[in-house]
Order: C-alpha cells, then structure tokens, then sequence
C-alpha cells in the first residue's frame, strides 16, 4: 500500500469491481460496478466510490448497513477517515434482482479502493462544464391552476389544455479531469442531473445511460482511464421519451449522447496541481407531520370526483364508435350533409336533435374519463402518504439523522446529499457558492427519498408526496451545505 504523498503534491488511484449477480440464469446487456476514486494530497485523504445502483441503502438491493461496514472496513484495515468517503447511486432503475449479494457487495467495493490505493500516482486535475438537454425533461408539469402533476407510467398525464408550463431541467455536466504526469488521463468525474429509467430493450440487466456514457468516455480515452458517473439532482427529471409508446424505452442513445457532451466538455479541460480538503458535517432534518392533514384533503378530492360519476348512459364499447363517428365530421356527424340539408328544408330538426343527445352523453363519458385518471392519480397518494407516515411513526424519531459531505479538489467543490434532491434545489446551491465549478452529488451516503422545495408543498406532485421530511428541510440543507462549501 503507497503511503501519503509529499504536501503539495495530488496522488490519485482508481479501480474498479463488478458487483452483478452472479445468478447464472442473469439476462445481461452490460455489467454493473462500483468504481473508487482515491486522493491523497498528503495532508488529506478522501475516497469518491461511484456505484450502478438504486440507492446506498434505503430501496433496492444495497442493504441499509452498507455504508457503515465498509467506512468501518477502511478505518480499520486502510487507515482511511470513514467520514471522508462518498458513496454515490448511479440511481439506475433495475428490472429485478441484479446485484451480488450483501457480503459480496461491500468485499468487492472495498476490494476496488484497497486496489485503488496500492496504485496511487502523482496527477493534476482541473474542471468544467459540459451541457445536455436533449433527452431530459422535467417531469413536474405546472398545471394552469398552481398544482403540479408528475409524469409518471403509475399515472396517466392531465390534459394537455391543463399543463402550463414544464419545470426546469439543470443541464449541465460537472466534469473532473485527473492526469497523470506525462498528460495521459486517469480518472474522469462526470456529474449530471437525470433520472435513468429507460433500461434496454428486454429488460436485460443494464447499468443505464450513465454507466454506458462512462464505458464511452472510457474506451475513447483509452490508457486505462476511468470514469465515475455521480448522480445529480434529478429527483424531478426523467427521459423525455420515457412515456413513448411507439417504439421500446432505449437507454443506448441517451448514453451516446451524455457520454460526447462529457468528452467535449473534457477536452477542454486544463490541469494543474491541485490541494484536497473533505468537510463532514451531521445534519437533522425534521419529518413530516401533515401526513393526517394532506390525506383527509385528498379523500375530500376523492369523494368530490365520485359524486360526479352519476348519470352516464354509454359504455366503452358505444363510447369509442360514436366517439370516432363525431370526431369525423363534427358538423354532419349523424349522416351524409345531404340529409342535414334535407331537415333544413323542411323544418325537421331529428338530426340536431340527436346531435345534442349524443354530444351531451360523449361529453358525459370523456368528463368521467377524466374524473378516472384523477382519481388513479389521487388513490396513489394517499397510499404513498400512508407508507411514509408508517416510515417515520416506526422510526421513533422526530427527524432523519444525515450528513452533508465536501470535497474540495483544486478549484472545484463536490457537496453531497442523500435525498432525491429536486433540480430546484441543486441550483440553489449551486448559485449560493462561491466556487465557479460546485457539483452537487445527491443519492450519496444514505437514502431518505425526495427532497422536494418547501414551495412545491401545497402544489402537490408525485416527489412531494413521496417526501416524508418537512418542508423546513430545505432551507436546514442549503444552509448547511453552503456553510460546508464555505469551510473548505
């Protein structure tokens, strides 16, 4: 194992392990790892781990101890600070069992930095921002009436005359250069907002759009450079094809696509000597407590959207014909123009008559329609609500113990979360720093679902309900990371 480095001098190793099941039956598109980043400035250590997962804990496969375990591990047999290690979730959304199991997951991402620190070299590092907006989208969409509506396949989306206005998306491609001293890259750090469900067609298993990205930036550079995705703050961000029903959700271009946007931004980057610092600070955030109040408003809704539903004379199957017979010709939709023109003539209005009977009763069946999608929409919520309000009554606790973690590299700041972070939110503490490149790493060290803005409350939403933290938690989180980024 190398020791420190000698002050002023940047030291830097990389390795990598599989963490995919070793289920001989896996269907595997490509493999999922856990990627570690060691620095060592010779006055600090620090340890970025990038991993193709759901979530450190919390969802998915990796197990609520992970994180301990393996800080423990490198206290013990490394000789590394715990708190300075970032464990980042690729927040990749798999189709079923894909990781190894909880043992083997923690022996191999501990295996990658104790590789990681027995080929530390010296190298320079620099910054930039790259840009991609073609495949994102915000999936909050603002409706005409101040709420908010999420786009979400366990849904269906309002109407398009309802929808205002899409949220924002944050573009931009945080990006870390690390070279060794003859110029070759060894390590690239690629940081986007964005929220990988798409997979491949299949449903093979797949480390998403980020881990492709990363394989591209990898196999162009060449010379065994490394590249760790950390996610960004996407909570509120999807694909934007991925409601297509025309062709399969394809996670491959979206990959190609983040990945050259990366390697432009790359390519302009400079490098120079640069120092390390790490700040920990513990963090508690209060739960929510209007769970009771936020699920008696939508029973409310609910009751409201039933009543309503009386009174419907047709079914789906006159429904859709005499749908389809209207929408062909609005102004003679009953008959050929002729017989229109005859009643006319002669003062026999059966026709426009039956016209009204039938628009009033399509009217009738589109309005419950509606009435139907809300109500999916609304059943979902109040059972979301339900399964947070158990989350936080069982946990015994009136806030959520977390931490947010620094890393200052040269010029350039990482900040941490373990929430869903909203884009909203990531550019808050983006635009309150003081450094030029600040890179916001959300779904590290932990995993507390979303972390929506307090203004978003009362507008409802899909992350709004899936937040069990109370909206006092934004301004506790950006305080305590711009003091942390302050501190470095």
């Amino acid at each position: 194992m190398s020791g420190h480095s000698s002050a002023g001098t940047l030291r830097a190793g990389v390795a990598r392990s599989e963490i995919t099941t070793d289920a001989a039956d896996a269907q595997i598109h490509d493999p999922l790892h856990a990627t570690a980043l060691v620095l060592d400035d010779g006055q600090t250590q620090a340890v970025i781990i990038a991993m193709d997962v759901v979530a450190i804990g919390g969802i998915g496969e990796v197990s609520d101890d992970f994180l301990p375990r393996l800080r423990g591990r490198f206290e013990t047999e490394l000789g590394l600070p715990g708190s300075h290690v970032l464990v980042n979730a690729s927040h990749t959304h798999p189709p079923g069992r894909t990781l190894c199991d909880d043992s083997e997951q923690v022996e191999r991402t501990f295996d990658a930095v104790r590789r990681a620190m027995l080929d530390m070299v010296p190298v320079t590092a620099g910054s930039g921002i790259g840009h991609e907006d073609r495949f994102a989208i915000n999936r909050t969409l603002r409706l005409r009436n101040g709420k908010s509506w999420t786009i979400r396949h366990a849904n269906p989306c309002p109407p398009d005359a309802d929808v205002s206005e899409l949220a924002p998306i944050d573009p931009d491609i945080g990006v870390l250069r690390f070279d060794r001293l003859d110029g070759s890259p060894l390590a690239v750090i690629f940081n986007y907002a964005c929220h990988p469900l798409l997979g491949v067609p299949g449903g093979r298993i797949t480390a998403n759009y980020p881990g492709l990205a990363a394989r591209l930036i990898e196999e162009q550079l060449g010379g065994g450079a490394m590249a760790l995705f950390l996610q960004g703050c996407g909570g509120d961000v999807c694909e934007v094809s991925y409601k297509d029903v025309h062709r399969p959700r394809d996670a491959r271009p979206a990959g190609v696509l983040l990945g050259l946007s990366t390697l432009r931004a790359l390519s302009e980057i400079e490098t120079s000597d640069a120092t390390l610092s790490v700040v920990n600070q513990p963090l508690a955030l209060p739960r929510r407590a209007d769970s009771d109040e936020r699920i008696a408003a939508l029973r409310e809704e609910q009751a409201a959207l039933l009543a309503t539903l009386r009174h419907t004379s047709l079914n789906f199957k006159r429904f859709l014909p005499l749908y389809l017979q209207y929408a062909l010709d609005p102004d003679h939709p009953a008959d050929y123009a002729y017989r229109y023109l005859h009643g006319e003539a002669t003062g026999n209005a059966e026709l426009d008559s039956l016209d009204a009977e039938n628009r009033a009763n399509l009217d009738k069946y589109l309005a419950n329609i509606r009435a139907m999608e809300v109500l999916a929409r609304t059943q979902d919520e109040i059972c979301t609500f339900q399964r947070h309000q158990a989350i936080n009554r069982d946990s015994g606790d009136d806030k959520v113990q977390t931490e947010v973690l620094g890393i200052r590299i040269g010029d350039c700041v990482l900040v941490s979360s373990p929430a869903e972070l909203l884009v909203e939110v990531g550019l808050n503490v983006k635009r309150a720093s003081p450094y030029e490149h600040t890179f916001v790493s959300a779904y590290s060290n932990g995993y507390i679902h979303y972390g929506a803005p307090a203004a978003d409350y009362d507008r409802g939403g899909y992350e709004v309900v899936e937040c069990f933290l109370a909206p006092e938690w934004q301004a506790l989180y950006e305080a305590t990371a711009n003091a942390v980024i302050r501190r470095l």
